[in-house]
């Protein structure tokens, strides 16, 4: 049985392997210094990395991030804010494609709203059609486009 919970630094060296697991995959932009140590540690000082634990294994992770180049895109609608951003989502390879990122990805709107947010935004691959299927279950509008890291990308935004 799986249990979601807040991630404490005794998930680290985990949590970590997750995120590198996730390296060389289409559509992520991340590499051998992104996500890191100093990722993890900024997450947890703000209790914003939540975690999916199948007994002593994590099998998931999502966080809420702070990022000031991305909160500042102006195609986010100001009457959301406070507006928090949901980043990081990673599920292990064997795990994947079981609905495991459905279910962090509700996770974390429902601590966003907990946490008195108005509404969520994230950045989506623009060629990412798996991730972009997901999330129309959620009802997330397309509210602009960007290009960051080296990817093209798409701007969703929901109200709480």
């Amino acid at each position: 049985m799986s249990t979601i919970e807040f991630a404490t630094q005794k998930d680290r060296e985990q949590i970590l392997s997750l995120y590198k697991m996730q390296l060389g995959k289409e559509f992520c932009p991340w590499n051998d210094d992104y996500p890191d140590n100093d990722t993890i540690d900024f997450d947890l000082s703000r209790n914003a990395l939540m975690i999916m634990r199948e007994g002593d294994q994590i099998i998931a992770a999502i966080s809420i991030d702070e990022d000031e180049d991305i909160d500042s895109l102006d195609c986010w609608n100001k009457s959301l804010y406070p507006s928090g951003e949901l980043a990081r989502l990673a599920v292990l390879p064997e795990e994947q494609n079981k609905g495991i990122a459905k279910i962090m990805l509700k996770y974390g709107l429902d601590v966003l709203k907990e946490r008195g947010y108005k509404g969520v935004h994230f950045l989506v691959n623009r060629h990412n059609i798996k991730a972009i299927k997901s999330y129309m279950d959620f009802g997330f509008d397309v509210v602009g486009e960007c290009n960051m890291f080296n990817q093209e990308f798409l701007c969703y935004e929901k109200k709480l």
